[in-house]
């Protein structure tokens, strides 16, 4: 039986290297390949993604596009080029899988199709979103937590515990819930004063009177766009989630059942 192919994305956001390949290395019959940007660039392109779909490849998200961090000020918004427009209009056609994971939910903050493609959006900075006005989003690190598996019928939840802990960062954000089946929850809380303003963490300033309304407490979901399976994944930040078994199970069989949804979607 040939291996699962995955490319992880990375690059925008720092992350333990060390604590993240070995995760990479558990996982049995699946090969992972990294490719970081600025380079992560000539995959998003339509031939790169013609190419990748060929190759029959999952496609995973663990980076930070489409912002810059200036320490201690104003970061920099940055739309996606033509070239990545057109390679995602590809991927979302030709039926690539998709794994997002933790801060990729805060990629491309300028474009409204990512936040559709993931059904939420982390906001490093104040904005605009389906028509409603946002301030940013919240985090809070390191949280011990404790998980509800959902649905334990679905692939991505088979051999999980109904409940288990984790440690890791929890975000305070917009998800679009009803639009997804909900797999995993959190019952860390939800309210404003159990949360850091990331618009103040990035600029190095005094959060003052920041508030944000209380948010979903779903931390992973999955749904279908165009001929795409998403999943999403919030918890990995770190090597408390990296190291953890029922972390570790969570994304081999979120893989493996991507790599189903290719087939069956390759055959339609």
């Amino acid at each position: 039986m040939s291996s699962i192919a995955v490319t992880w994305i990375v690059g925008g956001h720092p992350y333990d290297e060390n604590a993240f390949d070995e995760m990479l290395k558990s996982l049995d019959g699946i090969e992972s390949d990294i490719c970081e940007w600025p380079e992560a660039s000539s995959l998003f392109t339509a031939q790169g993604i013609q190419e990748f779909h060929r190759e029959g490849r999952i496609l995973a998200l663990y980076d930070l596009p489409g912002i810059q961090f200036n320490r201690g000020s104003e970061p920099n918004l940055i739309d996606p080029s033509s070239d990545i427009v057109q390679a995602w209009e590809h991927i979302v056609a030709l039926g690539v899988p998709i794994l997002a994971m933790h801060h990729a939910i805060a990629s491309w903050p300028t474009w409204p199709f990512f936040a559709e493609l993931l059904k939420g959006r982390f906001h490093y900075v104040p904005a605009r979103l389906r028509g409603l006005e946002y301030t940013d989003s919240g985090w809070a690190n390191p949280v011990r937590q404790m998980f509800d598996v959902v649905l334990p019928d679905h692939p991505i939840c088979n051999g999980l515990p109904e409940h288990f802990e984790l440690t890791d960062e929890t975000y305070l954000c917009p998800v679009f819930e009803k639009e997804v089946t909900a797999l995993i929850t959190t019952r860390a809380s939800r309210e404003t004063t159990e949360f850091s303003s990331a618009y103040a963490a990035i600029r190095r300033a005094d959060q003052g009177n920041w508030q944000h309304k209380p948010e979903s407490h779903l931390v992973a979901w999955t749904h279908q766009y165009e001929k795409s399976t998403v999943v999403y994944l919030q918890p990995g930040d770190g090597p408390l989630a990296f190291g953890n078994i029922h972390y570790r199970k969570l994304i081999g069989n979120t893989m493996n059942w991507l790599e189903q949804e290719r087939l069956r979607t390759n055959e339609e």
